[in-house]
């Protein structure tokens, strides 16, 4: 059940009126008692979370309907009740901070797409909201709990999805948060996919990125990020806890040694998708979510002390750290070029080499992939070994659950289920036959004695030896065989037996190379995926007397706001802020904003020297103070 707010808003109207409202609601004598004394001059009004700002119907969206099932298991809800008044106040800076400078110096699909997003100024956006309009463009946003794997992440993208972390900053970090949050998907990635070109490239990332094959210090340098974030975003956090999360995050990047492909392409990613510019070196423009995002960066970016660069494939040896500013960008001439290095990275991706190399990386990497062969049969698993002559892979190997797959879908009868315990296979060509199996007619298949019910003695180059009993045989759709089945089956590399026959049938891989070689499985439905298990969640923010009473004032503040109404007074509120929370800037700023067109310049005068006197107490924050006041003062670009 939501909880109910109840406010007392100041009005100037006749105290009998109110007297009546006030006497039946006994419940509210606490909060209409001040210092021993009745105010009948305050007006009883209702805020319900479910009813002011209530979550839309969640409408059903065909590019969700038909994410994989491993992916889903990410997505949750985005409870819109859980934003406060002061989560929709920090919203609300930042966007007309960013409108405010962005209209000058983003790409100038940002403000386009803002609209055709439905992001709004003043309201966090509605995931299922956003959803709806996102549609039209293509594309679908979901709520994840904070970083999730870059595989994982960048598939999504492949589905023309966006992931968005619901959770939003706290008030202490409005100009940069490492975590990710509301602000930097919503307001940062959203609206630059409106624009066709560039959503073109994200979905092509994503489509590529995925496969990247990671290492096992990729894995630990997520859990890395993903807990340093958390830290540093949660309320009163020991120092000494965000120090430790820094200097392992800190260590894991200075021994990542070589980069993987996934260290590699999430480089290209946070260079192009979360802090690339467009545009020439004199004269760039901000596209990255992540400088769209911070109100702090945005402006930092553009100094001379950040060193600017032509954007190529040299981004994807450049490291960087999540903790701190960057201190050189990436400058793209337009989003055309971003899909040219993209494809030119993309080119030495063992996902278009395949070969030795790309069997080696899998094996390095620990985790499930997949092989294809040439003659597209792909073997799915966890690869422990490969026997290797003269550079090429002439026999593979898998533990552990292996699926067979071709273009994607798994075979028939060749699962996890039949391939409970691994996989091995010959790869290659036979020896002193020029002729590789899988271009072999059915005259040449029967003139080597390869057909059905027939004993034979097949040697490999590299002395690999298959003698056995055919079964049968697979094919692909053109008609080549990609797979022979044995029983009473001898494998051997020299003296070491690779598979005997009391091991029971033995299904050779048919194909003389391997064109592919790529992360995750062929077929997601062959394997169980939805083993999602973080080791760090999110910590939300601290609900006490104090903090629940001073999102009561914004409360106030943001229904007088959104009501216009012009004769409620703010004094009241304005007091107990002084008395009660004084550390506080923000609610002064929004409290200024409203007093600006109203005629109660002594109002208002207090309120400014307040600021200006918590300027000097608090001077880390002066400049978010003059940052707001400066937005009201002057006409800021418009939606």
């Amino acid at each position: 059940m939501k909880a109910v707010f109840i406010f007392l808003v100041y009005k100037k109207q006749p105290k009998e009126a109110l007297l009546s409202t006030l006497e039946k609601q006994t419940a509210l004598q606490k909060l209409a008692m001040k210092s021993g004394k009745w105010l009948p001059e305050f007006v009883l009004l209702y805020y319900n979370y479910n009813v002011f700002d209530m979550n839309p119907t969640i409408e059903s969206n065909p590019l969700l309907d038909r994410l994989p099932k491993h992916l889903k298991q990410f997505i949750k809800p985005q409870d819109y009740s859980d934003y406060t008044p002061i989560n929709q106040a920090v919203w609300r800076y930042v966007m007309r901070k960013n409108v405010d400078y962005l209209s000058k110096m983003a790409h100038n699909s940002y403000l386009e797409g803002l609209k055709k997003t439905g992001i709004e100024i003043d309201n966090i956006p509605s995931m299922y909201g956003m959803n709806r309009i996102l549609t039209e463009i293509g594309w679908a946003a979901v709520a994840v709990d904070g970083f999730i794997p870059p595989n994982a992440f960048m598939e999504f993208q492949a589905y023309n999805v966006l992931v968005i972390a619901s959770d939003i900053r706290q008030l202490e970090h409005i100009e940069y948060t490492p975590a990710p949050d509301i602000i930097h998907e919503g307001a940062g990635h959203a609206p630059i996919i409106a624009n066709p070109e560039y959503a073109e490239y994200l979905r092509r990332f994503g489509e590529i990125g995925c496969k990247a094959i990671s290492s096992d210090k990729d894995y630990q340098m997520y859990e890395a990020i993903r807990l340093l974030s958390i830290v540093k975003e949660a309320e009163d956090t020991p120092q000494g806890t965000i120090d430790e999360a820094e200097k392992a995050v800190e260590d894991l990047q200075n021994n990542m040694g070589e980069l993987s492909e996934m260290a590699q392409i999430r480089n290209l990613h946070w260079w192009t998708v979360e802090y690339g510019l467009i545009g020439t070196l004199d004269n760039p423009k901000i596209y990255g979510a992540g400088l769209l995002s911070s109100i702090g960066e945005s402006a930092w970016c553009m100094t001379a002390e950040v060193k600017k660069l032509p954007y190529s494939i040299d981004a994807a040896h450049a490291n960087f750290d999540i903790t701190k500013p960057q201190p050189q960008l990436y400058v793209t001439p337009n989003f055309a070029y971003l899909n040219l290095v993209l494809e030119e990275f993309a080119n030495k991706m063992a996902l278009r080499t395949g070969g030795l190399s790309g069997i080696e990386k899998l094996i390095v990497s620990g985790a499930l992939g997949t092989i294809e062969l040439s003659t597209g049969l792909q073997v799915s698993g966890v690869f422990t070994n490969v026997i290797e002559q003269d550079g090429k892979p002439i026999y593979i190997q898998t533990i552990g659950k292996t699926a067979l797959a071709s273009r994607e879908k798994e075979l028939v009868g060749h699962g996890t289920l039949n391939h409970a315990d691994g996989f091995g296979s010959p790869i290659g060509k036979l020896k002193g036959i020029n002729l590789a199996i899988e271009d072999m007619s059915p005259k040449d298949l029967s003139a080597y004695n390869i057909t059905e019910s027939n004993s034979v003695k097949l040697e490999f180059e590299g002395n690999i030896m298959v003698e056995g009993e055919i079964i049968t045989g697979s094919r692909n759709l053109q008609g080549e065989i990609i797979l022979i089945r044995f029983k009473n089956c001898t494998v051997t590399h020299g003296e070491t037996v690779l598979f005997q026959p009391e091991w029971g049938v033995y299904d050779m891989a048919v194909g003389k190379k391997v064109v592919s070689t790529f992360s995750g499985p062929a077929d997601a439905n062959s394997f169980d995926l939805i083993t999602h298990m973080p080791s760090s969640t999110t910590i939300k923010a601290k609900h006490t007397a104090e903090r629940d009473d001073l999102e009561v004032l914004y409360q106030m503040v943001r229904i007088i706001r959104k009501s216009k109404d012009i004769y409620a007074s703010l004094d009241p509120i304005f007091l107990r802020l002084k008395k009660d929370h004084p550390n506080d800037w923000l609610l002064a700023v929004e409290i200024a904003e409203l007093l600006k067109d109203r005629n109660d310049t002594q109002l208002l005068n207090e309120v400014l020297n307040y600021l200006e006197d918590l300027k000097q107490k608090r001077p880390k924050i002066a400049h978010l103070i003059t940052g707001g006041l400066d937005l009201i003062f002057r006409t800021i670009t418009k939606l």
